[in-house]
């Protein structure tokens, strides 16, 4: 339950990430979280959740960093995906324990009890490093600012994507002369699209695998369509709640239409849509971690946001970024270094893109050699387009708020619930949270920001 990525990312290290990491020109996987190199003299201890493909490819800019700096020695360790690794890195801060620099999912950053448990980045010394705000999406840096300073360095943004075989669109006319989806505008449009596709699709394959039940994705697909909508979460000050259950009625009754008219099978579970898409199957939704799969794979496919069906363009995102954790005797050679190796990674985020993930580093998206990157370059424009959960405590990569109205997204997707009445449930679960307190710092969102 909320660990979806540890099963994917091990699948994606069974299915070529030595490969990916290879073909980008880093070094081999080599010597990894126990390297000392030799005539060191700044140790920067570094913790990451990175495991399976991202895993491979982090060690290799690392070893990269490693090649480059040669006095500094990089102690990296990976933690286990989710609630654990947030839970260790909150005890360490607590307990004045903390490693020089860490990873979190960009909504958690919010419920981290900034300026107690982490540190503000010195954007004057990012700057020295080569790394600037206006390097940036301007929304996206201003998600990682909390009170005016900046507490999160973004790595990256990965985006729920709709995957397709373009073997299987060329048969049913659905592609166009670029050699890419049809874009779809509407729910009429897109129901059209799937009837066109399941025409093309051969027998014991369903048209498309959306991970009806399971609540991190059915989350993520509603945070999507509800943002297309117009759809809000609480008011500016967050002391209500502006959620609206017609809105969320119409992305419950879309999401649940797939498989009451047969597009997806509600006997597959899990993984199964990103296996028969490989086997045939015309499209897929799966977050864009799943690239390297399907190129190992051999098969001719494209990849896209997910379709604007309500009209405004709108995609699920989360981000990847580097963290200050909380030292009280933060400064000097240590933090200089950890500043320097989060700068020299976010830089040399091309590679990281390998993986899916689409670089936060602006200037990188805009090289020839991301433009090469098939199908990366599709769907490079969700940068401008992310659909986020609301800068909350209780929001961010498997937190809280997933936990509590995922699973009831699920039970209309699946049948066992209405959407109407789902609607009503995910409203009152926004009102409990919204007067919960952090328990990370006792305030509630409304009483949030950094704490002195």
């Amino acid at each position: 339950m909320g660990r979806p990525g540890l099963n994917r990312r091990q699948f994606l290290a069974g299915a070529g990430g030595l490969t990916v990491a290879g073909s980008f020109g880093f070094a081999a996987l080599g010597t990894g979280a126990d390297a000392l190199v030799s005539g060191a003299d700044t140790r920067v201890r570094y913790w990451n959740l990175f495991s399976g493909g991202d895993g491979y490819n982090m060690i290799a800019m690392l070893d990269s960093f490693r090649a480059a700096h040669p006095g500094i020695d990089v102690k990296d360790s990976t933690l286990q995906w989710g609630s654990p690794f947030y839970t260790k890195l909150a005890m360490a801060a607590a307990g004045n324990r903390a490693p020089d620099l860490g990873v979190m999912h960009l909504g958690r950053v919010t419920g981290f009890s900034p300026g107690r448990l982490l540190d503000p980045w010195d954007v004057g010394l990012l700057a020295e490093y080569g790394v600037k705000e206006t390097d940036f999406n301007p929304e996206l840096w201003k998600r990682a600012a909390v009170d005016g300073r900046l507490y999160a360095l973004p790595l990256d943004i990965h985006v729920q994507l709709c995957f397709y075989r373009k073997d299987v669109l060329r048969k049913a006319g659905l592609l166009g002369a670029d050699g890419r989806m049809t874009p779809v505008t509407s729910v009429d449009e897109w129901f059209g699209v799937l009837k066109e596709a399941r025409k093309a699709t051969r027998k014991g394959l369903q048209t498309i695998g959306l991970w009806h039940n399971d609540q991190n994705f059915q989350w993520w697909f509603f945070v999507a369509f509800y943002t297309q909508l117009g759809g809000t979460w609480f008011d500016e000050a967050n002391t209500e709640v502006t959620f609206d259950t017609d809105k969320a009625t119409q992305v419950l009754e879309f999401l649940r239409r797939h498989v009451t008219d047969g597009y997806a099978n509600p006997n597959f579970g899990g993984g199964a849509g990103a296996e028969q898409f490989v086997n045939g199957a015309p499209f897929a939704w799966e977050g864009n971690w799943s690239v390297p799969v399907f190129d190992a794979a051999k098969i001719e496919y494209g990849a896209t946001p997910l379709p604007p069906v309500f009209g405004k363009q709108a995609t699920h995102a989360e981000s990847h970024a580097f963290v200050l954790p909380h030292q009280s005797g933060r400064g000097g050679a240590a933090n200089e270094a950890a500043h320097q190796l989060a700068a020299y990674i976010v830089r040399h985020a091309r590679q990281w893109a390998a993986g899916g993930h689409i670089p936060a580093h602006t200037p990188t998206l805009t090289t020839d050699a991301y433009r090469k990157l098939q199908p990366q370059s599709e769907y490079v424009s969700a940068m401008d387009h992310q659909a986020t959960e609301p800068k909350v405590w209780f929001a961010g990569s498997t937190g809280i708020l997933a936990q509590r109205v995922g699973p009831v997204v699920v039970s209309s997707t699946t049948g066992s619930a209405k959407p109407d009445a789902v609607a009503r449930r995910m409203k009152n679960e926004l009102t409990t949270l919204l007067a919960s307190k952090n328990p990370m710092d006792g305030h509630t969102a409304a009483q949030g920001g950094a704490v002195a």
